[in-house]
This record gives structure tokens, C-alpha cells and sequence, in this order.
């Protein structure tokens, strides 16, 4: 009895000591085997914080665990998260392990994987980071160090994004949990999968196709993999309320899929659809009394491939619907529906969907409506009505809200049309039918997000072939009451296709409070919103003309401001922007782009400022504080022009080192006091009369590039003192002048002539005579910052000196707008190189499209595409040679600097 109990004693000790030691032995080996494979086959940034391997978690076989595992693009992604995993455990089969030729991998959990799925609008997924296949096909062993035999994967707790810019297609999966069990190593298995998600949000075309919709899918995938054949039959689709069935195949060609797949809603109470609209199943939902029938179906058939997509259809028929909250006094009945989409052939261009009648009644005020819609891509033909009466304040009586959100406004529509929308475009109105009004009285919306409310006293549309006409439209918005008037072309195939929407809109408001529009922090004196750059819409085309008695932003107030803004190719374009501000007038022209960089949009500034103050100007731009620092300590009147460009930051202020430009300023009047510079200067010459400067009608001009300030030489005088200005100073406060004096002797003292009689006895010692006369030229040569300014002194017969000093420092200047002139040529070279993939990717989008809906002869797009891009690659070729000779134009003389 003894000696089997001592052989089962000595099998549990190697037993438990193998769990022990068997994850230590083989944890270098498994650690090493990966981060080899890792490096081997994927062109991304991996990190993990540990890998953790263990006998006990999987018994029998060897569990690996990768800790906080996290996968970053490169490149174009280079910033982008693709994964980040709490945990990614896989399930090893320890003989293989312990053989060590191919390790099998017989399981696959992920715990809590963030996947962010991305493609930019040049169609670059994040995804492609597997590194290509350069050896040649070896089917060893040897070659496989891990060897794929599931039999069961999981993903817990899963959120996945997906988000597809060149589509214009948006997913997000909320809490998702999935899981697959089956062999994998047969050609002929089935799968069973159980899926569940919180949310499924799918958006496509700026439209929610689906809206937080909780799903539960349970289906026994059937797969062959010699035909490469997926079956399916289940009836455990549950999407929030609705039931579904489904069953059909998918076959896996070399370049396609074919496929066959129905599905049709196995419940036919209208409470079931009406849990699609979230406003309704997202409160109270089980309470809400129902009735009525429906019945939904579809099917999708046909091949998937390149240019080409299946066939599918949709069928939706509502009856007698009618819902009603317990708690709420009014019910909305009488909802019929019927819905068809139709597509027999996958050509988008003949699809038709069709509501021959749609039908709902709210507190007696009925709403009807019919939608025939055909030939998509190419016609667009359409035969739409609707007309009704809604009294937005009675939603409430209906439908329960967001907490904090209230409606109200009654909405008259009596609208119909009926035509072909290229008929609208190539201007034959006689082909195209519209008619009808649409009112909008006493509309007010409040929500957290805007609690003190959106409010429209009226606004009426007129709809005719050519346009909408916006004939009267009055409400207010964050303090700011508005009318406005104007029209609307190309709506239809805007809201259809996407397609630019233009018009004319003439705008008045009375008093507009930027700082609240944009949620500007404005305190801290770097004028700074924490606003992010706004993306101008590349689908519009409109001309606002607008009118305000005031507008407050940052610190600065205008009065009688009017102009107009041009909104075209990503691009806004003020024009002739006029009012009155920091007690002068002032004129502003310019543009904002983000037609090449998003984050960082082009500028470019042409203003006239008038006889404004000085201080409130400084005060009012950051900008300013920088080309001009010397206006914090000038107090008066002054007009100046600038003409600039560069980009703004991501916080929506200039990137002072991208700004070049140049301007004057004319100092109409004004003292300077308790200017460091100034003061240094009367502290060495001992010239109590520098200290408080008046000065009156002094013109200088400058230019600015690569954080740099070129002053050109200007004079003035003070106290019978003759000056001679020029030099550079530097965005960051550095200073380099040189300044010419001619001083009458008599106002410097003591220690100011004994400074010209060190300097004549220096000169002397040298061997060159000089006599001093009664006004003494002096050279300061002005170097260190603002704030501790470093001076040296001699004396000059001249001003020759000043010259050769310009001509020295203009050359450096001429190097630093070379230097600029190179890296905007680059960054423009790179974002002219991200133009034409985009003209090629949209060229290549245009095609697919055509062949979906059907065209045939593509050639002048073809040609078409060809000349922009050769006018693309000329433009780049030529702006990646900044010192190529230019033809000038004869420049008019610049006016000569007045002596004071």
C-alpha cells in the first residue's frame, strides 16, 4: 500500500513542480519567438508590458499572455492607435512548445481590445502594416515557428471604431463580445459564433443608418473550405426589439464573392420597428403602448468585387401604427408606411427607392408625404410631395426628450416636385417642376449644449425649378438677434448626392459675441480661444453678405461692420470686411484654407488700420505685440497697412515663425516714455530729453520672415536731435539697430561730453584727427532685448555706416525669406503631392462610380484629370525653385523718409 501511494505521491510533486518550472523554462523562448515574428511581419510600432506564460490558466495546454499590448501605425499613421488590448492570451499545445519545431495555437482571447480601423480620404488604411513577402515559399516546418489549429477565439469587452474619410462611413461598436468555436484544421466544419454589443452607430453619407441599436446574433456558420463556401441559417438576430431571421452563403472566389443572403423580420408588431427610433426606445420604452403591424424583409444577391456590387433589396410596410407614453397625454397614430429600395444588378444607378404614400397624425394635424426617387448617380429623378402641419411644442406630449431639451414652433409644409435634377443643373427649368412653401413660426430648441437656445421667429421658403428663396428668416442665437434673406441653388442633388450647394445669403444681426460663439478663453492676454481649427465644408459654394452693428471678439469691439465672405473649395474669402474699431477705422481682406492641412489652414491678411490707438491696437493682437513691441510703451495715434500670410496653429492662432509678409505704419502722433531702449540711450549720452519722446507723422516701413523683423532706415527728430533708424529685431524680443545721432553739445551734460571727449582722445591716439563741432555725430549700435538692451558708441563723420549696416543685415534677412521660401516650398510640394492623390483617388472613385451606374465612355474625365494634374505637377515643379528669376514688374519709387 505504501509503495503506490509513494508512486502517486512522487507524480503529483513532478506534476506540480512541471506547472512551476515549465513557464519559466520555455518563457524566454516563447518571448523571443514572438518578438521575432512581430519584427518579421509587421511594419508598425509594437509594445507590450509583459508577456506572461502559465500551465495553470489553460491546463493542459501553455497559456501566453501579452500584457497592455499596443499597436502604432507609421507614416501617415504614425500617431494612430490601431490596437491597444489589456490582454492578448493565446493557448499553446505544450508538446509543441516542448518539441519546439512549430508551436500550435489552439485558442485566441482578447480582453478589452480598443481597434481604431482608419482610412483617410486618399483611401490609406491604417491596417496595411504588413511587411510584403520577399522570401521564397518554403513549406517546412522550420519556416513556421507558430502553427494555427484553433479550435476557439473570443474578443471580450471589445469597442471598435471604424472610420472610412474617402466613403464617408462611420461605425462604432460599443461593449462588444464575440466568440467562435470550431476545428479549424477540417476543410468541412461549422463555426458556432455568439455575438453581443451594447451599440451598433453606422452613419454613411452625413446620414445615421443606425443609432446605438443593441445587438444579440447567435449563427452555426457552416464552412467548406475546399469550395471556400460560408452557410448560414439562424433565426437568433435581435436588433434592440426586432427580430430577424436570416440564411444564404457567401463563396470566396480568387477576386470576388458571391453571394445569397435573405433575411426577413420574424416579428410583425409595430413596436418592434419603433424601437429603431432612439428618442422612443431609449426611454421608457417597455411602457410605451403599441399597435399595429409590419412587415420587413430583404435579400442581397449577386457578386462583390472590384467595380462591381451585388443586388439587394428592401421591403418595409407599416400599418395602423400608433404609440403612446403612459405618462404623456397624446398618442401619434395612424402611421403608414410603405418603403421599397430596389437594386436587381448592383449598378447604383438603377436603384429606385419608392414611398407611394406615407401617412402619421399628431394631436389631429395629419402629415403626408410620397417619395419616388430613380436613376441616382446620372438623372436623378424625383417625384416628392409633402404637406402638414407639425406643432413642434406638442413632441413633448409624444415623445420624451433629453433631459434639459425643449421644442417648440409650428412647422407648415405644402411642398412638391417632380423632375430631373440635371434638368436644374444644365438650367432647363421648363423639364423640372417646384412648387410650395415651407413656414416655420415661433421655433425655439434648448438643450445642455445650447441652453439659451436656438430661436427662429419665422422663417419662410419658397421653392421654384430654379432655387429655394429664402424670403424672410429672423431669430436669435447666443445674444445676437439676426434677419436674413437670400437663395439656395443645387439642393436636391446636395442633400442626394452630395454635390456642392451654392447660393447667395444676406445676413444682419445687431450685436455678435464671438467669444461665446467659439468658446474663447480670453483672459490670459495671449488673446488665445482654445478653439480648434474648423474644417471649411468642401460641398459648398456660398456668398454671405452680412451686416453687424457690433461684433466683440477677443478684446476687440467693431461697430458697423460689413462685408462679405465667399465659401468655395474648402476656402473662406473675406472681401472689402469694413468697420470701426480701436477708435479708428479699419479695412480687412484675406482668406482661410484647409483645402491642404486641417490642422494647420492657411492665411493670408491685407488690412488698413486709420488714425486707430495705439495701445488698444497692442493690446487687441498678439500679433502685433510681436512685429511691433514698441507700442506697449507708445501711447497715441497711428495708421499702417500689412499684407501677410502663413499658417495658424492648431489653437487657432498664427504660427508666428510660418508668418512673412510687409507693411508701414505711419505714427501719426505720439509720446514714447519708459522704453528701455530709449532710456539706455539717455543714460549714456546723459540726454535727460530721450527719456519722453513726442514724436509726430513718422513713416517706416518693415518686412518679417522666419520670426525676424527688417526695419528700413527712417528718421526723426528730438529736441533739435537728428536720428537715423534701421535694423532688425526678432520675435523674441532681440534687438540689432543701428542709429545715427546728430547732437547738439549743449544738451548733453557733463557725463555725455566727457563719454565725445574719451572718444575724440581714443580716435586721436590712433592717428585720426578729429575735430568736434558743436553738433557731434554719434553711431549707437543697439544689440541685446527690449527689456535689457546692450549699446556701443563712436564717433562718425558720417552716415555711411548706417547704410553698409542695412545693406549687411538686409542680406541676412534676404537668407532667412530664402529659408522660409524653401520650407513652404517643401510643405507645399508635400501637400500638392497629397492633392494628386487625392485627384487620383477621386478620379479613380468617379470611374467606379461610373461603371457602377452603368456609363460607358469615361475618356473626357479621363482627360480631364490628366490636364489637372499636369497643371499640379506644374505648379509643384515650380514652387520647389524659390530662386528662380521672376519677371518684376516696374516698381513705382518709394516715397522718400521725411526728415523731422
Amino acid at each position: 500500500m505504501k509503495k503506490p501511494l509513494r508512486i502517486a505521491g512522487i507524480t503529483l510533486l513532478i506534476i506540480i513542480t512541471g506547472i512551476i518550472l515549465i513557464p519559466f523554462v520555455f518563457k524566454g523562448k516563447i518571448e523571443r519567438i514572438v518578438k521575432s515574428e512581430i519584427n518579421k511581419n509587421l511594419n508598425a510600432k509594437v509594445d507590450f508590458a509583459e508577456a506572461d506564460v502559465s500551465l495553470i490558466r489553460h491546463f493542459p495546454d501553455l497559456s501566453l499572455r501579452l500584457e497592455n499590448l499596443n499597436i502604432i501605425g507609421t507614416d501617415l499613421f504614425d500617431k494612430d492607435t490601431l490596437l491597444a488590448v489589456k490582454g492578448l492570451d493565446l493557448s499553446l499545445n505544450i508538446m509543441s512548445v516542448i518539441r519546439g519545431n512549430t508551436i500550435q495555437v489552439n485558442a485566441v482571447n482578447l480582453d478589452q481590445p480598443r481597434i481604431f480601423a482608419l482610412v483617410d480620404k486618399n483611401g490609406n488604411a491604417n491596417w496595411n502594416i504588413m511587411k510584403p513577402d520577399t522570401t521564397v515559399s518554403d513549406t517546412s516546418a522550420e519556416s513556421k515557428p507558430f502553427a494555427v489549429h484553433l479550435k476557439k477565439y473570443a474578443v471580450n469587452q471589445g469597442y471598435i471604431v471604424y472610420n472610412d474619410e474617402q466613403a464617408g462611413m462611420n461605425a462604432r461598436i460599443v461593449n462588444l463580445t464575440h466568440e467562435g468555436k470550431g476545428d479549424f484544421t477540417s476543410d468541412l466544419f461549422t463555426l458556432e459564433t455568439s455575438t453581443t454589443a451594447d451599440e451598433v452607430n453606422f452613419s454613411y453619407g452625413g446620414i445615421k443608418w443606425a443609432h446605438r441599436i443593441k445587438t444579440n446574433i447567435d449563427a452555426d456558420i457552416k464552412i467548406d473550405n475546399t469550395t471556400d463556401t460560408y452557410s448560414f441559417q439562424t433565426d437568433k438576430i435581435r436588433l434592440n426589439e426586432l427580430q430577424l431571421a436570416a440564411n444564404g452563403f457567401i463563396k470566396m472566389a480568387k477576386e470576388s464573392y458571391d453571394m445569397d443572403i435573405k433575411f426577413k423580420a420574424l416579428s410583425t408588431s409595430f413596436k418592434n420597428i419603433l424601437s429603431f427610433v432612439p428618442a422612443v426606445y431609449q426611454h421608457d420604452f417597455e411602457s410605451v403602448k403599441t399597435s399595429g403591424t409590419l412587415v420587413f424583409d430583404g435579400q442581397v444577391k449577386g457578386t462583390y468585387s472590384e467595380g462591381r456590387l451585388p443586388g439587394y433589396k428592401v421591403n418595409l410596410d407599416v400599418k395602423d401604427g400608433f404609440f403612446q407614453y403612459p405618462d404623456l397625454p397624446k398618442a401619434v397614430k395612424n402611421i403608414n408606411l410603405k418603403l421599397s429600395v430596389n437594386n436587381p444588378d448592383g449598378i447604383t444607378d438603377h436603384t429606385v427607392i419608392d414611398i407611394p404614400k406615407g401617412h402619421m397624425e399628431m394631436d389631429r394635424n395629419p402629415f403626408d408625404f410620397r417619395l419616388n426617387l430613380k436613376q441616382p448617380l446620372t438623372a436623378l429623378l424625383v417625384d416628392a410631395a409633402a404637406k402638414g402641419i407639425l406643432d413642434l411644442s406638442q413632441i413633448t406630449s409624444f415623445v420624451k426628450l433629453e433631459k434639459g431639451t425643449s421644442l417648440s414652433g409650428v412647422l407648415n409644409a405644402d411642398v412638391a416636385i417632380k423632375g430631373s435634377a440635371s434638368a436644374v443643373q444644365k438650367q432647363k427649368y421648363e423639364q423640372f417642376d417646384a412648387r410650395g412653401t415651407l413656414a416655420l413660426k415661433n421655433f425655439l430648441y434648448r438643450s445642455s449644449d445650447y441652453p439659451e437656445g436656438v430661436k427662429l421667429s419665422n422663417l419662410l421658403m419658397t421653392f421654384n425649378p430654379k432655387n429655394v428663396t429664402v424670403n424672410n428668416m429672423s431669430g436669435s442665437f447666443m445674444n445676437t438677434n439676426f434677419t436674413a434673406t437670400g437663395t439656395i441653388n443645387n439642393i436636391l442633388p446636395y442633400v442626394v448626392k452630395n454635390e456642392p450647394l451654392d447660393g447667395v445669403i444676406n445676413l444682419s444681426a445687431d450685436r455678435v459675441d464671438l467669444n461665446k460663439w467659439m468658446n474663447s478663453t480670453s483672459e490670459t492676454g495671449e488673446g488665445s480661444s482654445a478653439t480648434a481649427p474648423f474644417a471649411v465644408p468642401s460641398n459648398l459654394n456660398i456668398q454671405l453678405n452680412a451686416k453687424a452693428a457690433s461684433v466683440h471678439y477677443d478684446k476687440l469691439e467693431i461697430s458697423n461692420l460689413s462685408g462679405s465672405l465667399q465659401i468655395e473649395d474648402q476656402t473662406v474669402k473675406m472681401k472689402d470686411v469694413q468697420g470701426n474699431a480701436l477708435d479708428g477705422t479699419m479695412a480687412v481682406s484675406g482668406s482661410y484654407s484647409t483645402k491642404l492641412n486641417k490642422k494647420k489652414p492657411d492665411i493670408s491678411l491685407n488690412y488698413h488700420v486709420t488714425d486707430v490707438d495705439i495701445q488698444k491696437t497692442f493690446y487687441a493682437f498678439n500679433t502685433v505685440q510681436k512685429l511691433m513691441p514698441v507700442g506697449k510703451f507708445l501711447a497715441g495715434k497711428l495708421s499702417s497697412s500689412l499684407d501677410v500670410t502663413g499658417q495658424l496653429g492648431e489653437n487657432m492662432m498664427p504660427g508666428l515663425a510660418t508668418l512673412t509678409g510687409k507693411g508701414n505704419v505711419l505714427l501719426l502722433k505720439g509720446i514714447l516714455n519708459k522704453f528701455q531702449p530709449l532710456e539706455k540711450m539717455a543714460s549714456t549720452l546723459n540726454i535727460n530729453a530721450l527719456k519722453d519722446v513726442s514724436v509726430k507723422d513718422i513713416k517706416s516701413y518693415f518686412e518679417f520672415a522666419g520670426g525676424k523683423v527688417l526695419v528700413k532706415p527712417f528718421n526723426l527728430k528730438v529736441k533739435d536731435i537728428d536720428m537715423e533708424i534701421g535694423g532688425m529685431h526678432g520675435l523674441d524680443q532681440s534687438l540689432d539697430y543701428t542709429i545715427n545721432l546728430k547732437v547738439p553739445r549743449e544738451l548733453m551734460g557733463e557725463k555725455g561730453n566727457a563719454l565725445v571727449n574719451g572718444l575724440v582722445a581714443k580716435a586721436n591716439n590712433k592717428g585720426i584727427p578729429l575735430n568736434v563741432a558743436e553738433k557731434i555725430n554719434l553711431q549707437l549700435l543697439m544689440q541685446g532685448t527690449i527689456s535689457n538692451p546692450l549699446l556701443k558708441t563712436s564717433l562718425k563723420q558720417s552716415t555711411a555706416n548706417l547704410a553698409q549696416s542695412m545693406k549687411e543685415q538686409s542680406a541676412e534677412f534676404v537668407k532667412t525669406k530664402v529659408e522660409v521660401a524653401k520650407q513652404a516650398a517643401v510643405s507645399a510640394a508635400k501637400d500638392s503631392i497629397a492633392s494628386v492623390k487625392r485627384q487620383l483617388a477621386k478620379s479613380a472613385a468617379d470611374e467606379l462610380a461610373k461603371k457602377l451606374s452603368g456609363k460607358g465612355d469615361t475618356t473626357a474625365g479621363k482627360q480631364d484629370t490628366r490636364k489637372s494634374l499636369e497643371e499640379t505637377g506644374k505648379g509643384l515643379i515650380k514652387g520647389l525653385n524659390p530662386f528662380k528669376k521672376k519677371e518684376q514688374p516696374k516698381q513705382q519709387e518709394q516715397p522718400k523718409q521725411e526728415q523731422q
